[in-house]
């Protein structure tokens, strides 16, 4: 707008214009806040100050204060009596349970399998050293000595377990020739 043209009428039309738009804009946006179901918005007050904070004596802290501990202490003595009386009968009628024990099939299971995890794992180890190396590094020397000294220890400790042993090293030939 050039600023030739405007004088005092021209602006206040202007601004009467500009309320009168602004009023039907507010009733379009009440009409759709309705529709949602919305409350109305109340126009906020700008010319009152805010509230000062509530302030509490040190009188009226320390009897809430009374009043909780008080509360709290009847609270826990109630627990306690109440396990109390709880032990004493249920200590005669108590029985203990068995503690849980693993078959020997299947701790036997869970080895195999452990052992089966641990053989692919070291197959892909040297699968990818092998790569990183070149083609003659894959090459694995036999392990006499461990073998042999593994069999010391099992005949050592006994024929139970060194027929438990024995049973399970097949397997785990079987799986280091096939890896």
């Amino acid at each position: 707008m050039p600023e030739q043209n405007l004088n005092p009428e021209i602006l206040a039309a202007a601004l009467q214009g500009l309320e009168a738009q602004r009023m039907r804009l507010d009733a379009h946006v009440a009409a759709v806040r309705r529709m949602l179901g919305a409350r109305p918005q109340q126009p906020a007050a700008t010319a009152e100050a805010p509230r000062p904070k509530r302030k509490m004596s040190a009188a009226g802290r320390r009897r809430i204060a009374a009043a909780t501990k008080k509360r709290w202490a009847e609270y826990h003595q109630k627990r306690a009596e109440a396990a109390t009386k709880a032990k004493e009968p249920a200590a005669a009628t108590k029985i203990p349970r068995p503690k849980r024990k693993m078959s020997a099939a299947g701790r036997r299971r869970i080895v195999e399998a452990t052992r089966k995890r641990w053989a692919e794992y070291r197959r892909k180890q040297a699968e990818a050293a092998t790569l990183a190396k070149g083609p003659a590094a894959g090459k694995k020397v036999p392990r006499k000595k461990a073998a042999k000294k593994r069999a010391r220890k099992t005949a050592a400790k006994g024929p139970k377990k060194a027929v438990v042993r024995a049973a399970k090293q097949p397997v785990a030939a079987s799986e280091g020739a096939a890896g």
